[in-house]
């Protein structure tokens, strides 16, 4: 994230980014950044290269200089306090308050707890060394220890890090937490490290290339300037400081749910090293110039995830290049079926596709399906054509290959042992993740030691793989695991599909929004960040729910992203939705499957019925990501299977699955949708009445 703003007393622009190095790469990321200059953009100024860096310990302080970037922290309590860049004034907003400046803080709760929303603990600190100091480096340990006297201290030992390096434009934080075996249990929500910046020094935030603005201001946010809107991160500025910015909308995105809430029983030793995070500072002596400002903090960027794991960090719990091992293999996937009604089932043509698109880049790489695609795409479709692509129905009788395929472009990670998909829940330990090459073939590099599960989720596929047996990563060690097959989940041929099994709902219907809580940064793109999209599914079907044709349908269009409830006077009700579809022939004894997969969910119970009969559902509720409310695309993963008796279907006739999300007590319980599939009765299944034939 980076923040900049132009002032009218000074030229210079400026610039601050913070930088959270990467435990894993994706290879075209990391070969990037190995060949990218660290020459800034013409024009840019660059600071001086300054003295050795120096240290100044006072009595309620600690100040730290390499004659470029000056950092004061409180002493003991670690609280960064001031950040100053050639010879400008404190870039932080510090009122002496504990949570103003730069700090680490933590959101915690334990069993039995009186505080149903977890408690903030500052973390501050009570011990402060001096781990180095040197003119080529100096590093701060901020220390604090659980007191089993009070019951609100937070159950872990802290040592916040802070690194200056001679010559260095930007300084490194980072953190090691520990919880010691006979200490009692705690869970943590949020563990963060927050600058809060100078308002008067910067007013323009980069997230992206393509995510940028100038940002309205804090008091904006309170009555009477602006007025709250559902939730209390979501205010529409009514009366803002500056005019430019009525009627826009002042959003807060973060979430997290109970879902992936790190959770240390009683007696459970756990340490793990937060960090390190790279605060990097530039900034332009032409006013204004802050597209030169982002191009080089992404410069920046890709050359300091070049150097990890880093080489200087002092403390024993982070692991060097030398202490770590790696991971190597290839990835194939083995999904043989036999389409009903004939066609490439979507899923598999989008894989080829996406190889297809990919390929040019990786000379040598064979696609082993060894087929031709109807259309040609990159790494998203947009549009007319990607309506087309998603709601599909089979042709005539066709064989796929019986080829194991490339899992190209594979997502592919190492981490706790676990369950297929555990991973997307595991917050404790640590986790090491790459992408695939178009041939399948995957490298994870300085993973540290330990014993891990491998695995992997492929786009254009259902289900997860995980490789059976456990990995174990020495020092210097290097693993190759061979050819490794994934078998996505299938109990027999696609009749129909909805959409692309790749965890996010991006391809189906996004409205556009209420025109009152317009954000024009998402006007032509990333529609699904716009406030208040839940509310636009009652006025766009005020009374009836769509209903979805196989044959006819567009997803893009047809097939709203999130199933939510309606609004009806002063409460919500559950809706259902309908895809209607034919069948041509019906395995009366058979057993269908239908594959619901959703790309997140919240407070949710899924309802199946086929043409009104049997009701099918999931139980209990689940999910806790809020997605929906805080404009996200995807969240945690859920894959739901609906076993549908042959007697149920018609054949020869229309069909109807109606799906409900019965649970209605708020607007943002319901689901995203990532894909939908209907398979037909195993291919080892023979009718009796044809035996022989």
């Amino acid at each position: 994230m980076a923040t900049a703003k132009t002032t009218a007393k000074k030229r210079a622009t400026l610039l601050l980014l913070l930088l959270v190095t990467a435990a894993s790469l994706p290879p075209q990321i990391a070969t990037a950044a190995e060949s990218s200059p660290a020459a800034a953009p013409q024009g840019l100024r660059q600071p001086g290269h300054g003295g050795g860096v120096t240290l100044q310990v006072d009595r309620r302080q600690v100040m730290v200089d390499n004659g470029i970037v000056q950092v004061t922290v409180s002493k003991p309590g670690g609280h960064i306090t001031g950040v100053r860049f050639n010879g400008e004034r404190n870039l932080l907003h510090y009122d002496g308050d504990a949570n103003s400046a730069g700090y680490w803080d933590v959101v915690w709760n334990f069993p039995g707890s009186n505080h149903p929303r977890g408690m903030i603990d500052m973390l501050d600190s009570t011990e402060f060394k001096v781990v180095s100091s040197s003119e080529d480096q100096v590093e701060l340990s901020f220390r604090s220890s659980y007191d089993p006297s009070r019951q609100n201290s937070v159950r872990l030992n802290i040592d916040k890090r802070l690194v200056m390096l001679k010559g260095s434009s930007g300084f490194y934080c980072y953190a090691i937490f520990e919880h010691v075996r006979d200490w009692p249990a705690l869970n943590i929500s949020e563990a963060r490290l927050a600058f809060k910046l100078n308002t008067g020094k910067f007013n323009y935030m980069a997230i992206s290339d393509d995510i940028q603005r100038f940002m309205p201001s804090a008091t904006d946010r309170d009555a009477p300037r602006g007025a709250p809107l559902a939730y209390k991160e979501a205010v529409l500025l009514v009366d803002p400081k500056e005019a430019q910015f009525k009627g826009e909308m002042f959003l807060g995105t973060h979430y997290i749910g109970n879902d992936i809430v790190l959770n240390i029983e009683e007696g459970e030793y756990w340490k793990k090293v937060m960090g390190p995070v790279f605060i990097y500072l530039n900034s332009s002596p032409k006013r204004g110039d802050l597209q030169a400002l982002w191009d080089d903090a992404k410069v920046h960027a890709q050359a300091e995830a070049s150097k990890w794991p880093y080489s200087f960090l002092e403390s024993p719990d982070f692991h060097k290049a030398g202490q770590r091992g790696s991971v190597i293999g290839r990835l194939l996937v083995r999904d043989r079926r036999r389409n009903e009604s004939g066609g490439f089932p979507l899923d598999l043509e989008v894989h080829s596709m996406i190889w297809r698109e990919r390929s040019r880049f990786w000379p040598g790489c064979t696609d082993l399906a060894g087929r031709q695609g109807r259309f040609r795409i990159g790494a998203r479709m947009e549009g007319e054509a990607a309506g087309q692509m998603h709601a599909h129905r089979i042709g005539t009788k066709k064989y796929v290959s019986n080829d194991d395929m490339a899992a190209g472009m594979a997502y592919v990670g190492l981490a706790s042992p676990g369950q297929p998909g555990s991973w997307a829940t595991e917050s404790k330990n640590y986790q090491f993740w790459t992408r695939a090459t178009p041939c399948g073939r995957f490298s994870i590099n300085n993973v540290r030691e330990g014993v891990y599960n491998l695995y992997a989720w492929v786009p254009g596929f259902l289900g997860d793989y995980m490789y059976t047996s456990q990995v174990t990563v020495t020092p210097g060690g290097s693993i190759d695991l061979g050819d490794l097959v994934f078998e996505p989940p299938r109990s027999g041929p696609t009749l129909w599909e909805m959409g692309v099994p790749d965890r996010s709902a991006t391809e189906f219907f996004i409205p556009d929004p209420n025109p009152k809580y317009l954000n024009k940064i998402f006007l032509n793109k990333d529609k699904y960040r716009q406030y208040g999209l839940w509310e636009r599914y009652a006025e766009l079907y005020p009374e009836n729910d769509p209903i979805f044709n196989i044959s006819q349908s567009d997803v893009s269009k047809d097939w709203f992203f999130a199933h939510v409830p309606r609004k009806q006077g002063d409460v919500y009700v559950p809706t259902t939705r309908h895809i209607w579809f034919r069948l041509d022939r019906v395995v009366a004894d058979g057993t269908y499957t239908l594959r619901i997969a959703l790309a997140a969910a919240h407070m949710s119970r899924m309802q199946v019925q086929v043409n009104g009969g049997v009701v099918l559902t999931t139980g209990a509720a689940f999910g806790d990501g809020n997605a929906i409310a805080r404009h996200g695309i995807h969240g945690v993963q859920w894959s739901l299977d609906f076993a549908i008796k042959g007697y149920m279907l018609v054949e020869g006739g229309e069909n109807v699955v109606s799906i409900t999300q019965t649970r209605a007590l708020s607007p943002f319980f319901g689901v995203m949708y990532d894909y939908i599939r209907l398979e037909g009765p195993s291919p080892s299944w023979r009718d009796p009445m044809t035996r022989g034939q």
